[in-house]
Parts: C-alpha cells; sequence; structure tokens
C-alpha cells in the first residue's frame, strides 16, 4: 500500500512539474489566471491537471497556426478592394482614431460604399435570411453557434435542401455545443442532397475534443457572396419569443451588401478551412455589387490570436468618447480594464449608459454581472435591466458616430474564448438609429437606482460576489 502511495505521489509531482512550465508560458497575458493554475496544479496535482488540460490550453490557436504555417492564404483569393477604401478626410476625429485602431487590430480595412441594413424584429430578420437564400444562384454560406431542430430550424433546413437541388453549392458550419440538439437524422437530408456539413470545434481528433471550453459563436449568413448577414441572432423558435420562458427576443442583426462582405466571407472561408481543410476558391469572392453609401469594416476574433481584438476596440472607443457611451449586451461580466473605462467615462462627465438583459436571462451570470454594479453606479453610469423578455443585442455606440455590432457580448468569454465576429459602423445614421432603439427600449427597462441598490441584502452581496468568481467562464 505504501508502494502505491508513493508511486501516486511521485507521478503526481512529475506531472505537476511538468505542466507548470506550460501554464507559464502560454498564461503570460492573464497573470491572474496564471496564479490560479499554479494554485490548482500544486494542491491538487490530478484534479488540476485534468481541469488545465480541459480548460486551459488553446488548442485552437495551436491548430490554426499549423494550418498558417502549412501555407493557407485566404487573401490571395480576394479581389482588390483599394477603389472602396475610406477617405479619411470624410471622417470626424474621433472616426479616424478608432479607425487606425480597428484597422491594426482587426487586420481588415474600413469600406466604403456599403449597404448596411439594422434589423431588430426576429420574423422580419428571418424573412431576410430566407429570401436572400431564395434568390441563391450560386453559393450559400451559413455558420452558426445555435441551430436548433425545431420549427424555424427545420423550415430553413428545407429551404437550404431545396437550393442545394437546384444546383446551388451550400456548405453548413455549426459550433458542435451550441448546436448540440442537431441529430444525424435532422441533419441526414441535407447531406442527402449534397450539402457539406462541419462542426467548428471539437475537431476530428480525441485530442481537440477536449477543447469544450472554446466555442464558434459567430452568426454568419452569405448568399453568392453578395449578402450577408451577422448580428446577435441564432436559428430558433425563441427568437420568434415562441419559448415560454424567454418570452419576447430583443435582438439586433445586420444586412450587409457591398465590400463588407467579401471581409465577412473571409472569416467564414477561414472558418471552414479550419473545420475541413478546404479552401474556397476566387468564385466565392465575386467583385460587390449594389453599393450603398456606409462606412463599414469587418472585425474576427478570437483564442486564435493574442490581440484580444474585440477587447482592444471596446477599450479605445469607451476612453476616446466625448460627449456620449452606449452600450447594449445580454451578457456582462467584464475584464477590469473595460470596467474601469466606463467608470472613467461617466466620471469624466460624458453619459455613459448600459442596457442588460433581466430576470429572463441565467441567473449565474446576471448574479456575476450584477457584481459590478456598485462601482460603476457610484461613478455615475447609468445601469438599466430589461424587463419585457430576453435581451440579446450586442452593440455599442460612442457619440452618435461611431457604432460597433455583432455577435461579441461585454464579457470575458466573448472577449478571449468565443470565435466572434462583428462590424463597425462609421455612420452617424446607423448610430443614431442604435440610439432610439436604445431610448425605445429604456420603455421595457428598470433603471437601477443607486440608493435602493445599496440597501440590498448581505446574502444578495454574497451570492454576486461568489458568482463573480468564475468570471472567465460565464
Amino acid at each position: 500500500m505504501q508502494t502505491i502511495l508513493a508511486i501516486v505521489t511521485v507521478v503526481g509531482y512529475i506531472l505537476t512539474l511538468s505542466l507548470l512550465p506550460v501554464v507559464l508560458l502560454t498564461r503570460k497575458r492573464e497573470p491572474v489566471a496564471t496564479v490560479a493554475w499554479v494554485m490548482a496544479i500544486t494542491t491538487m496535482p490530478y484534479l488540476g491537471a485534468f481541469l488545465f488540460v480541459v480548460f486551459g490550453i488553446n488548442r485552437v490557436k495551436l491548430r490554426v497556426l499549423g494550418r498558417r504555417a502549412a501555407g493557407i492564404n485566404i487573401s490571395r483569393v480576394l479581389p482588390v478592394l483599394a477603389g472602396h477604401r475610406v477617405a479619411e478626410d470624410g471622417l470626424n476625429q474621433l472616426q479616424k482614431d478608432l479607425l487606425r485602431v480597428a484597422e491594426r487590430v482587426g487586420r481588415t480595412r474600413a469600406t466604403v460604399d456599403n449597404r448596411v441594413q439594422l434589423l431588430t424584429d426576429a420574423r422580419k430578420t428571418f424573412d431576410e435570411i430566407e429570401s436572400a437564400i431564395t434568390s441563391a444562384r450560386s453559393s450559400i454560406h451559413l455558420e452558426y453557434y445555435i441551430w436548433q431542430p425545431d420549427r424555424l430550424g427545420t423550415e430553413i433546413r428545407d429551404l437550404l435542401i431545396r437550393k442545394a437541388r437546384e444546383g446551388v453549392r451550400v456548405r453548413f458550419l455549426y459550433d458542435a455545443i451550441g448546436s448540440g440538439r442537431l441529430t444525424k437524422r435532422f441533419l441526414a437530408p441535407m447531406l442527402d442532397a449534397k450539402i457539406q456539413v462541419a462542426t467548428f470545434v471539437p475537431g476530428q481528433s480525441l485530442r481537440e475534443r477536449w477543447s469544450i471550453n472554446l466555442r464558434s459563436h459567430r452568426k454568419i449568413v452569405i448568399v453568392d457572396g453578395l449578402i450577408g448577414f451577422t448580428g446577435g441572432m441564432n436559428v430558433g423558435d425563441e427568437y420568434l419569443g415562441e419559448d415560454p420562458f424567454f418570452g419576447q427576443w430583443r435582438d439586433t442583426h445586420l444586412r450587409l451588401q457591398g465590400p463588407t462582405v467579401l471581409q465577412l466571407q473571409e472569416v467564414f472561408a477561414t472558418d471552414w478551412h479550419y473545420a475541413t481543410g478546404e479552401e474556397l476558391s476566387r468564385s466565392d469572392f465575386p467583385p460587390p455589387v449594389d453599393l450603398g453609401n456606409d462606412c463599414a469594416q469587418v472585425i474576427a476574433g478570437g483564442p486564435d490570436t493574442e490581440e484580444g481584438e474585440f477587447h482592444a476596440l471596446m477599450f479605445a472607443a469607451i476612453t476616446r468618447a466625448e460627449r456620449e457611451v452606449t452600450l447594449a449586451t445580454s451578457y456582462f461580466v467584464p475584464t477590469p480594464p473595460l470596467v474601469t473605462a466606463l467608470e472613467a467615462s461617466a466620471l469624466r462627465g460624458i453619459r455613459t449608459r448600459v442596457m442588460l438583459s433581466g430576470p429572463k436571462t441565467y441567473w449565474g451570470t446576471r448574479q456575476a454581472a450584477r457584481g459590478y454594479y456598485d462601482s460603476l453606479l457610484a461613478a455615475g453610469v447609468e445601469i438599466y435591466e430589461y424587463q419585457a423578455g430576453q435581451f440579446h443585442p450586442k452593440a455599442l455606440t460612442v457619440d452618435g458616430c461611431w457604432s460597433l455590432v455583432g455577435t461579441a457580448n461585454f464579457d470575458v468569454r466573448s472577449l478571449f474564448l468565443n470565435f466572434e465576429v462583428g462590424v463597425v459602423l462609421y455612420d452617424i445614421s446607423l448610430s443614431e438609429q442604435l440610439q432610439h432603439d436604445f431610448d425605445n427600449d429604456i420603455k421595457s427597462a428598470r433603471r437601477i437606482d443607486p440608493v435602493r441598490w445599496s440597501q440590498r441584502s448581505t446574502w444578495e452581496r454574497l451570492t454576486e460576489s461568489f458568482c463573480m468568481m468564475f468570471s472567465p467562464v460565464l
């Protein structure tokens, strides 16, 4: 017995010593997480090691870097967009400053000649998507975090099958965890119709199937390389307000035409290559038509890079504000720098408003979000909780002239763990629309009163603090 115990102890220490260098080298930008992992591995050699292997190692980044080294180069099939580049003399100083930040962290260029339509009604959004799919002549590309096998999911699936049988090439990419309800029975008719179906993560190997902590949270539809959709809405009946728990569903989505569709196609192409090894062809990147007057730029972010694209861009936007910051997000579990940015904005006299999901969101996430209220309220930030149903937009607007709309919430998971996509809008009219939507949402929201908030019970404070400890994974 003593011999077995000695062997177990020695193996545990060897395991600990082998993992500590990995922790120190891979978590350099997150010192708090580094200390937590070191403590977990040293005090619980086997359990801590198991948890780190499942949640602490970024296999997605390793695999993507390997693919890049192997020679994938999406840019070689992109048509030249120089003719659609933004002329900075048409922008104000705030827009210029944030454009430079977005172009550096996002590795894309802002373009003019786009047509951007804001969609806030779910039924109209899906009608627009189905109409675009119906009009498809060459290709339909879809990437979703959640696709439910319910009435709406089946309706759009059957439409895709019909288009595939007409000769349109359909590629369907879904997240294996978020769309965990999709069964072989549901997907079989798609495969029979020659639709290409793939899962994003987990990958094909057993080693990659441990990456359950890194999800593709993107929602993308691209038709013929000319019409694109992205935003907060997945595919499911709950988005139509038909779920008895969530009730009314409030969301924001975008319909795109113009050069930004090619940038959105590039995001899909990279994800498709990651999942299948197949590269899209030049014909999937046609020159843009049906141009508009909007200036926009697609930004992709995820654990495959070190930049923290959305984190850097949100921080820069909030700290650059001169008059007003308006944030709508379904999940609010921010990093300390983003909390400080919001507080500093309000302390500078900038009207800083935040709208969050109310009682229809997940309890643990809501309690974690509430743990940040004290300091924000003390700084003068206006906080609203939506009461009329599920609140699911992801939109940040600054000074009524710059906006970010997409799939990324104002939380650690979206900013560092999930694959996300968003569209930066350098347009006053679109920003005004988003602020108008925010003002309408206030009618269905409850503003958090600082005095009453300070009087909440000790039990409520304890639950908030407890849930905040799990902020990195909420």
